[in-house]
């Protein structure tokens, strides 16, 4: 398959290392406004076309999947124009910044019947599959407390370093839209369970930007279960994300490196522990970010198309998380609960 990416700005760079990875596939265009990025990123990679315009891109009849890398505001306007263009692609978090934006992405997306996969990378964490996988055998028996510690640290430099970022127009939102996402949706989709309320504060504590660069939030499930977010750009120096599973039965309390506490009350029937695989990072620079999530999402969205079935992460997906940090800034502002 030929490859495009849309955008060269940080995380364009972990999708062509991720490609590098996979000898079977090529890395054939890049596209960004600026020519000089764009010129820069394909001297880097040995990219054969470059675009300036995404448009052109959508034309050219050799591109098969696109890479839409682009600030998260446009995610949605990029994702129509290829799904218009009968283009695969994979899409950065988050899809789009209010769900009826992501509605209005999928709508076009299964109207065009093109394949689309959603970039979030944390659900092919060992740890987290087996842990997905613990909660739904009922291991752990009724999840009493869920939590996902989202305490990142970005410097002021990092806002300052692109117009989009902090913004509510381009970036959707701050330290949950950007960077907590990604923790929100791996702590929904390892529940697996249904979102009855939303209670939270989101403020701007540390930073001169238009967003939240501190918050949290309780969110009441249908099963019961309690489950507290904490997210943060002003925790330094950066802290590994770390998420909490305490059920009857047992704890579980992992981060991007380790298992912190793998405990069950019936020792006979602790279940075996996963090898905790490559450490995710990003939580004090986001070009730390590791690739092997982003290695098996490229090469499963070409085998999507090449066989003919949804990826691993549709953009149905992705909806759940947007919608929970919109509503915990909703909330913000009525300072009340949000009901589901």
């Amino acid at each position: 398959m030929n490859f495009a990416i849309i955008g060269s700005g940080v995380i364009a760079f972990t999708h062509a290392q991720a490609l590098t990875h996979l000898p079977e596939h090529t890395l054939y265009a890049v596209c960004d406004l600026i020519p000089d990025k764009a010129d820069a990123f394909a001297k880097e990679y040995n990219v054969s076309k470059i675009y300036y315009s995404y448009h052109d891109l959508l034309l050219d009849p050799a591109v098969d999947i696109v890479c839409i890398c682009v600030p998260s505001g446009i995610h949605g306007e990029v994702a129509v124009h290829a799904a218009r263009a009968g283009k695969a692609m994979v899409c950065e978090k988050p899809m789009e910044i209010t769900p009826e934006r992501i509605d209005h992405v999928i709508a076009e997306v299964e109207k065009a019947g093109v394949k689309m996969q959603c970039v979030f990378q944390r659900r092919l964490m060992p740890t987290a599959i087996a842990v997905k996988e613990i909660i739904a055998s009922g291991k752990l028996g009724k999840i009493c407390l869920a939590e996902a510690q989202l305490k990142y640290y970005r410097d002021q430099a990092y806002y300052d370093s692109a117009g989009w970022r902090g913004t509510w127009e381009l970036d959707g939102g701050g330290a949950l839209m950007n960077q907590g996402v990604h923790g929100i949706d791996l702590l929904l989709w390892m529940l697996g369970d249904q979102i009855e309320s939303v209670y939270g504060r989101a403020n701007t504590l540390s930073h001169e930007i238009a967003v939240e660069d501190t918050s949290a939030a309780i969110l009441q499930m249908k099963s019961g279960t309690l489950c507290v977010i904490e997210g943060t750009t002003s925790a330094y120096p950066g802290f590994s994300t770390t998420f909490g599973i305490y059920g009857e039965l047992g704890t579980i309390v992992f981060n991007d490196k380790n298992i912190l506490e793998w405990n069950f009350i019936h020792p006979e029937e602790t279940p075996a522990r996963p090898d905790t695989g490559d450490a995710v990072g990003g939580a004090q620079n986001p070009g730390n970010i590791g690739i092997y999530g982003h290695i098996c999402l490229l090469r499963d969205i070409a085998d999507a198309v090449r066989f003919d079935r949804e990826p691993m992460i549709p953009p149905r997906d992705a909806r759940e998380a947007v919608q929970v940090i919109c509503s915990i800034y909703e909330s913000t502002r009525k300072k009340a609960p949000i009901f589901f």
